[in-house]
């Protein structure tokens, strides 16, 4: 761009400061910060001094970092600029190090806002600016930290102001386009997450560790034993599991309540789609529709159980804003019942029957012989490992190898053949169509003409199985999407169907009886 262009471009375009409340909002988060850690380190130090000499030494170090913080957020906040012209986005800030940020816009594919609690009460949010590409160093976004709600708001319509004149037939500004709105009764999907037992876990974790910081972890085992002393000790073991499976579910609703209260999934005229969401800490992300590729609809085990599913989108630059602090982004939907998942998969695709219902190919019974080998080795090893050392060190491992195969071997059996369930792969009108896993199993409706290229995978066993594993390339997502175990002539020929310009070419045909003979 020249020099004239460039002047041109900026045009009546002044630059902007933050919000002038980000210094405090930023002060008083590092002061909450420094009070939660000085209780511990003051009760540390006490153990060689009384403890108002370690309170003193804590005081005196917190006060002083406290005001380092306000001197440098100051100057952060006086040394940070930013501007929006006609065709570039602009930040600058830094003072020893000074950083000039600058996106185009017609790059520009996501505006997201987020604000925590102490952001909310001040009337501020972070404006996350993205091109949707994958760079390193993080040079495709922009964040504003912090500017008023009313103010991120206007730039994320302005960024994102891209009305086609299709988008203006097709869309009503003035009716509502929700595709989904929070019903309460999705909470019951909530305990029965993988979740609730990481969260348990990490419960129990830190009991333990907070009585280490009070020097009080002995009381507290021994008052947990004193609860248990007349219980033999697998009762123990069990009630302490059912204790933290409890306290787990307990922190996964919580834990949903704060994520998916006042959820909303809208489509915005100009082809966005827009999930809002959160309460204490508020959340919206933007996408548009022509980044969309695709919908995977996941179905972990426990959800699975439960006849139910959760939406997330196959979009390109995604898996850029996976380094956000928030790994689920690409979520639209939540845990829901399977006939709402589908229906809102078809509606965010403007499909008239959900892709992610389609009947799919079941795959041959190689798949299941090659699962269930896998299962019993799974069990097998470490079942035989135990019974080596059992021979070697003590017969009590001979026991536990004994149990370890009677009741693991049924579970790892059940495992094989749900797996063996799951596979599956169609097409859906203009969507490639591939399902997988047990423990997470995951359909995806991807769209054919968002493959860019095939990968075909066998090795020595799956050739022996006549077996082999097609991979389909696409730029959104994850990048690429496999489909486990399909017969040769099955998946070659599905592929070359399914995308025919790319993998058709390279097929030979295979010459019939006739020929042959003569």
């Amino acid at each position: 761009m020249s020099e004239d262009q460039a002047v041109e471009a900026y045009q009546g375009t002044d630059w902007l400061r933050l919000d002038p409340r980000t210094v405090l909002v930023r002060v008083v988060l590092f002061a909450g910060v420094l009070a939660g850690a000085a209780l511990p380190v003051a009760f540390g130090l006490a153990g060689s001094r009384p403890l108002w000499q370690a309170f003193a030494w804590v005081a005196g170090g917190a006060a002083l970092a406290l005001a380092v913080t306000v001197v440098a957020e100051t100057v952060r906040y006086r040394r940070t600029r930013y501007r929006v012209g006609l065709e570039r986005v602009e930040l600058h800030t830094g003072l020893l190090v000074v950083q000039r940020r600058s996106l185009g816009r017609e790059r520009i594919r996501s505006a997201d806002l987020t604000a925590n609690p102490l952001q909310r009460v001040f009337g501020l949010v972070k404006l996350r600016i993205g091109t949707g590409e994958h760079t390193s160093g993080g040079e495709s976004t922009l964040e504003l930290d912090l500017v008023t709600r009313a103010e991120g708001e206007r730039l994320r319509h302005e960024l994102l102001a891209r009305v086609t004149a299709t988008a203006t037939a097709t869309e009503d500004p003035d009716h509502d386009n929700a595709l989904a709105v929070l019903d309460p009764r999705w909470i019951r999907y909530a305990p029965v997450s993988f979740v609730a037992p990481a969260l348990g876990g990490a419960a129990a974790g830190a009991v333990m560790q907070v009585s280490e910081w009070f020097g009080a972890q002995g009381e507290v085992i021994d008052w947990i034993g004193d609860r248990f002393r007349d219980v033999s000790v697998p009762w123990v073991i069990v009630d302490l599991i059912l204790l933290a499976t409890v306290a787990g579910a307990v922190g996964a609703l919580g834990l949903w309540v704060e994520m998916w209260w006042n959820y909303r999934l809208e489509r915005e005229p100009g082809g966005t789609v827009r999930v809002s969401r959160g309460l204490f800490t508020t959340r919206s992300v933007s996408l548009e529709e022509r980044r969309l590729r695709g919908i995977e609809l996941v179905e972990p085990l426990g959800v699975r159980l439960c006849g139910a599913a959760r939406v997330d989108a196959v979009a390109t630059g995604l898996a850029e804003s996976g380094d956000d602090r928030h790994t689920d982004l690409k979520t639209l939907l939540p845990a829901v019942g399977r006939e709402t998942a589908d229906r809102v998969a078809a509606q965010v695709l403007r499909e008239p029957e959900p892709p992610t219902g389609a009947p799919l190919a079941a795959h041959p019974r190689a798949a299941r012989t090659r699962r269930l080998g896998w299962a019993l080795w799974s069990v097998g090893v470490p079942v035989a490992v135990l019974a080596v050392l059992g021979l070697l060190l003590t017969p009590v491992l001979l026991y536990v190898a004994a149990g370890c195969a009677v009741v693991l071997t049924p579970v790892a059996v059940l495992f094989a053949l749900d797996a063996y369930r799951g596979l599956g792969h169609g097409v859906s009108g203009a969507y490639l169509v591939t399902r997988s896993g047990t423990l997470r199993r995951a359909t995806v409706a991807l769209q054919r003409s968002g493959v860019i290229g095939w990968t075909v995978r066998q090795s020595y066993f799956q050739r022996r199985a006549g077996v082999l594993t097609l991979t389909a390339t696409t730029a959104a997502g994850a990048g690429a999407y496999d489909i486990l175990d399909a017969g040769q002539s099955q998946g070659l020929t599905f592929a070359a169907g399914a995308v025919p310009e790319l993998l058709a070419p390279f097929l030979e045909p295979v010459p019939t009886t006739e020929a042959r003979s003569t």
